[in-house]
């Protein structure tokens, strides 16, 4: 028991931990920028999806989101300026 307990104190298991919710978090985002075009009416074709989908930079992330809300392609998520 006392490994157990050790195990999740330990800085490799907090690591683990953190960059498990970082990837929810951008995973989240992700499905938001696809969502928010999906009730706009907006047609995604695979290779948008996936390039939305396999971001991590939840920056970026953010970015599209907010160009989702005003585009009228989805490939205006990455040359809207």
């Amino acid at each position: 028991m006392t490994a157990i307990q050790y195990f999740w104190r330990h800085p490799l298991a907090e690591q683990v931990r953190e960059e498990g919710r970082e990837q929810g978090r951008a995973e989240a985002k992700a499905e938001m920028v696809l969502r928010v075009l999906e009730w706009r009416g907006i047609p995604v074709l695979d290779e948008i999806r996936e390039r939305v989908e396999t971001c991590t930079d939840l920056d970026q992330l953010e970015t599209w989101a907010r160009r989702a809300v005003h585009a009228t392609d989805a490939t205006e998520l990455f040359t809207m300026e």
